[in-house]
């Protein structure tokens, strides 16, 4: 194997705190790289924001049927203890025909002495690697760039959030963190946010018991608060005790029950119809025989939208999976009304999407086997899942 690296430095000091760091890019050359035989190999080293770092790929996947690349702290077993780096950054394999068709996939990470490497182990498809007409492969050469940000680690204890971003957070109750990012993320949408103020309100309505009410309170107290805030007012008017706040229920059910309360408490105000307006979908449900002239169709609308993860690298494989068409055939035949059984195709058409998608993602399923919920994949393989 032959490998042509080069390094591009930009000025970035270790402790300053900037938005939007300035990135260093490194390019890796790797001629002759259909021939490459062993498991793994990693790139020189090359320095950035102070640090030794390196691109470690695997050329047949790791474990996978994509190539495998991460961002490798090179020195790491070399460092004192408690050791940590924080970067954000990229990777990418350069289409060498068509730079548009480049993949880059980007994330940051909190590297430490337990987690030295960091990235995609579903990269890209080896098929399309391979692919001579693709433009990955060149003259047997692939082209590898990595963009890196080495950003200060924050001490927390001293950090102000208001300070720093103009927003402060929630404070996490039991396991309740799921509640907080979907409370934090309808938070974020103004014309939400703005119709839970308009919501009339009593003076009987106590936060403690008024899921509405409490929402209000908490909204409120989030915009002008200058630390995190509690939750324990709102998950009171869900009638939750110490207890529930440790127990995970579903964050798709307790979207929609907070949805319905909200929807209940808007109508007949200027807030009514907040909810359609903001998360209403429709699509069509079809069964079309295949051999006589026959089709079913129901028109359904969806608020949220439930899409699966395994086997998908990114949200257009998901959807690709949603609307599949399912043949109905054999044992499985369509009873068609005045045609009897017949071969059919089974399918879904999305009609329209709201403003705002709330996509949910089925990281877990249920096992027969073992009676209980289980992750489609393991933290890696969702961690590298692309929206």
């Amino acid at each position: 194997m032959e490998v042509v690296a080069q390094a591009e430095t930009a000025s970035m000091m270790e402790n300053q705190l900037v938005e939007d760091p300035p990135y260093s890019r490194f390019t890796w050359t790797i001629k002759n790289f259909s021939g490459l035989i062993a498991n793994k190999y990693y790139s020189e080293n090359f320095f950035i924001g102070g640090y030794k770092w390196r691109v470690l790929i695997f050329p047949k996947g790791n474990k996978v049927d994509h190539l495998s690349m991460y961002l490798d702290v090179a020195d790491s077993a070399n460092l004192p203890n408690g050791w940590s780096r924080y970067a954000h950054f990229s990777l990418a394999v350069v289409n060498q025909i068509n730079n548009k068709y480049t993949v880059r996939n980007d994330t940051q990470h909190h590297f430490n002495a337990r987690e030295g490497d960091w990235g995609f182990k579903s990269f890209i498809p080896l098929s399309e690697l391979y692919d001579p007409g693709r433009g990955y492969l060149v003259y047997d050469t692939c082209i590898v760039e990595a963009k890196v940000a080495v950003l200060r680690i924050v001490n927390y204890w001293t950090y102000n959030s208001k300070k720093e971003t103009g927003f402060v957070g929630l404070k996490n109750q039991g396991v309740a963190s799921y509640m907080n990012s979907l409370l934090q993320t309808l938070y974020h949408i103004p014309y939400f946010r703005k119709a839970v103020y308009h919501m009339p309100m009593t003076e009987n309505d106590m936060p403690s018991g008024s899921i509405p009410q409490a929402l209000r309170s908490l909204y409120y107290k989030l915009q002008y608060r200058n630390d995190s805030v509690a939750t324990k007012e709102l998950t009171m008017s869900f009638g939750w005790n110490t207890c529930d706040s440790f127990m995970q229920p579903d964050v798709q059910e307790l979207n929609r029950v907070l949805c319905e309360k909200l929807e209940d408490k808007m109508k007949g105000t200027v807030a009514e119809g907040t909810i359609h307006q903001l998360f209403e979908g429709h699509h069509m449900n079809y069964i079309e025989c295949i051999n006589v002239d026959c089709k079913s169709t129901r028109k359904e609308s969806f608020y949220d939208l439930q899409l699966d993860v395994k086997g998908c690298r990114d949200v257009y494989a998901s959807f690709d999976k949603y609307v599949e068409v399912e043949r109905l055939e054999g044992d499985n035949k369509y009873h068609a009304e005045q045609h009897g059984l017949q071969d059919a195709k089974k399918g879904v058409l999305f009609s329209d999407f709201p403003p705002v998608l709330q996509l949910q993602l089925k990281r877990f399923e249920y096992d027969f086997m073992q009676d209980t919920m289980v992750k489609c994949c393991d933290v890696e393989d969702c961690g590298e899942f692309d929206l």
